[in-house]
């Protein structure tokens, strides 16, 4: 039996720069595309997280693609990122190497287990201090908070109503705002 190959971030390195690529646990998978939905979610939430946490002057907003190296091992490319500004080193031109203070996933069918389990319990693992999931089907976006190494619920709005950071105290989005 031969094992399988452990993929690191020094493997990640060399694949082709046209695709896009995670690494979860030394596993390799390639991510499609996201949909043009997806991008026009992704774009409105960026403007509103960038609106209060960099004009603030709190802290950074990045979106995909932007490599976020936890280990050699774990290489992810959340759809959007908050680092604040007293962790500001973990930020070098070629990616976030370090662990982000907030990272926005965006679900769709084919990243369902990988963003509600996989990431869920990386980003834990590693303390991300806020994960916000993101389902456009549903028009559901649910922020959950790190506590005690788990992640619980701390807002939640589907279909219409308001979603508030914990993290960025003040920082509230309204969903019509951003599912229209």
């Amino acid at each position: 039996m031969i094992a399988e190959k452990v993929w690191t971030y020094e493997d990640y390195l060399s694949l082709d720069e046209e695709k896009r690529y995670e690494i979860i646990d030394g596993e390799l998978f390639e991510m499609p595309a996201p949909s043009v939905r997806h991008q026009e979610i992704s774009g409105r939430l960026y403007v509103k997280l960038f609106n209060y946490i960099v004009e603030s002057s709190l802290g950074i907003v990045l979106y995909a693609p932007i490599d976020v190296v936890l280990s050699e091992k774990d290489v992810l490319q959340p759809d959007l990122v908050v680092v604040l500004k007293e962790n500001l080193s973990i930020v070098q031109e070629r990616g976030i190497f370090g662990v982000p203070d907030l990272v926005v996933e965006i679900v769709s069918a084919s990243s369902y287990k990988r963003d509600t389990e996989d990431k869920k319990r990386l980003y834990a693992n590693y303390g991300v201090k806020e994960y916000w999931l993101v389902l456009p089907e549903l028009r559901l976006i649910e922020v959950l908070t790190l506590q005690e190494g788990e992640y619980r619920a701390f807002s939640f709005a589907c279909e219409r109503g308001k979603v508030c950071s914990k993290l960025a105290d003040g920082l509230c989005i309204d969903l019509e705002e951003v599912f229209r």
